[in-house]
């Protein structure tokens, strides 16, 4: 007769902190991570271009560059549980992103960059999967709409940065605005440091494992994770280069404070979509926010003008964390094995493959890029259709005398 072995009780760290601080706590993190580590490049990438010599071919590489460093690091917190579960892993990281951002001014060598983008990509991944696991693991018997707030500090971070270069630009060099950049993202380190991660409660059986039956092939999560894999494919383009297609056709500012929009848009993005989705059918939800967003980064391409640039960033803003949290929710409804795992490894190559996939129109500058992008998405969208059109109406149905207590959201990329 098998017994299970107890996991050690974590060392006492006192209560946990309410759950809007905690929250706060997390959002912090995620805005340092993913807000300022990995998004601030966006509204740097134009001051590089005329001030650093970055070429557009090699600004293009510096983005893949981070989004390698990003899937390293995400497949080192899948094979290692433990990493992230450690309050060490989430401090070391955040001292690795500040680092990397602090030492991009101190050189010119493109190959140096590429080293730094990566480790900030590794550094940025590690955080978010500390930070959504605490949030996730402590939060579950909270409505779901709370944790998407903290998926919010995302959207607060890319809001921060997008100010920070606004406020350098007029003042200050390139250099200046990764430094503030690597200042802003020590503030939130500390608001995020005593962030606490999240422990295994599940007892561990010292009988031997079952062998899990092989998944057959699902048609409607093959839809899923090809609609998910091309949104990352197309949301990545305009995630890296908006603020420089928008700035070609726009005084500076004006790409700037798109940018601002897109984070200010994307703070309450996934607890709405989180609502939402009480009401709507999840996939019926996901193939409306790839419509908006398609008509987001197709905009800037199509139209000059401030009143252009700022819808375009508040369609893009308002939907590109919704489709992760909506995805991946999805994925969970449909029950397929390690369903998160497999969708946010698609996601994450069409990150790699989106920069790749522009570079050489990027010669005629940042329309056509833009343009392809926004077909991509568009194709994400038709993926998304045929999973809702496969989908039985009454499993897409929402079971509203479910209580929302109990339940647990499901984690989200964030773009990550």
């Amino acid at each position: 007769m098998s017994r299970s072995a107890p996991i050690p009780s974590p060392r006492a760290e006192g209560p946990l902190p309410s759950p809007w601080a905690h929250v706060a706590r997390v959002a912090a993190a995620l805005a340092a991570g993913m807000g300022v580590g990995r998004f601030v490049y966006t509204p740097i990438l134009p001051l590089m271009h005329t001030q650093a010599g970055l070429s557009t071919g090699a600004g293009a590489h510096l983005a893949t560059a981070n989004y390698v460093g990003y899937l390293l690091g995400a497949l080192a917190g899948t094979l290692s549980p433990a990493l992230v579960r450690s309050r060490a892993t989430l401090r070391g990281a955040l001292v690795l992103l500040i680092g990397t951002l602090a030492a991009m001014p101190a050189t010119h060598s493109t190959a140096l960059w590429l080293v730094l983008r990566l480790s900030a990509g590794a550094a940025s991944a590690l955080i978010f999967v500390v930070a959504v696991g605490s949030l996730l693991g402590h939060l579950r018997e909270h409505p779901p709409h709370l944790p998407g707030w903290g998926f919010g500090g995302v959207g607060a971070g890319i809001a921060l940065s997008g100010l920070l270069v606004l406020a350098v630009r007029p003042v200050a060099d390139w250099r200046t605005a990764w430094w503030a950049s690597a200042a802003l993202a020590t503030v939130l380190a500390a608001a995020s440091w005593n962030l606490r991660p999240e422990v295994p409660t599940v007892p561990v059986s010292s009988a031997p494992a079952a062998r899990a039956p092989r998944p057959t092939l699902d048609r409607r999560f093959v839809a899923l994770f090809v609609s998910y894999s091309l949104e990352g494919v197309g949301y990545i383009v305009a995630g890296t280069f908006l603020v420089a297609a928008i700035a070609q056709g726009s005084s500076g500012w004006i790409g700037g404070g798109a940018w601002v929009l897109v984070g200010l848009a994307a703070v309450p993005s996934s607890a709405l979509w989180a609502r939402l989705g009480r009401r709507w059918s999840r996939p019926g939800l996901l193939l409306v926010a790839l419509v908006i967003q398609a008509v987001g980064i197709a905009l800037p391409a199509l139209a000059d003008g401030v009143a252009a640039a700022l819808v375009s960033a508040l369609l893009f803003g308002a939907t590109f964390i919704g489709v992760s949290t909506l995805a991946l929710a999805t994925g969970t409804d449909l029950r397929f094995p390690r369903s998160v795992a497999l969708l946010t490894a698609g996601y994450s190559v069409g990150q790699i493959l989106g920069p790749l996939a522009v570079a050489p129109l990027l010669r005629h500058g940042y329309r056509p890029a833009l343009l392809l992008a926004a077909l991509v998405v568009l194709a994400a969208a038709v993926a998304a259709a045929v999973l809702r059109a496969a989908l039985p109406r009454h499993a897409v149905a929402v079971r509203r005398s479910v209580p929302e207590r109990g339940r647990r959201a499901a984690p989200t990329d964030a773009g990550g």
